[in-house]
């Protein structure tokens, strides 16, 4: 476990850095918060998220997969079932997705079709 000491405004940290670019990817906060719901298929996560295009849905996912965040499992029926899930590492984003969660409804406003993704995303992760 990484244990962050406080550092000075300014300060330049890598893993931070790494954390903010993997989680702030186009798609891939929307994707960890549905996922936070528990084990879903591939097709209720393109469903949720409109907009998100099936090729770029299965890059995140395998971006997610090598993060160690999230696991991939093939269910061997007839058609085949694929299943994602969010790993320990990944449902320790639970508090960070809160947490932006809450600050984006203090000082954000839904826009257009975004408002109506926010209500399927949480109506799928309940």
């Amino acid at each position: 476990m990484v244990v962050m000491s406080k550092h000075v405004a300014g300060d330049f940290c890598p893993v931070y850095h790494h954390a903010v670019e993997l989680i702030g990817r186009r798609w891939t906060g929307a994707i960890v918060r549905i996922l936070l719901g528990g084990t879903t298929r591939f097709s209720d996560i393109a469903a949720a998220i409109p907009g998100l295009s099936d090729r770029l849905l299965s890059e995140r996912l395998k971006e997610l997969e090598a993060e160690g965040i999230v696991t991939r499992t093939v269910i061997p029926e007839i058609p085949v079932r694929i299943e994602y899930r969010l790993t320990p590492k990944g449902r320790a984003l639970g508090d960070v997705v809160d947490a932006i969660s809450a600050w984006a409804g203090a000082w954000t406003e839904p826009h257009g079709d975004e408002a109506a993704a926010e209500a399927r995303a949480l109506a799928l992760a309940e």
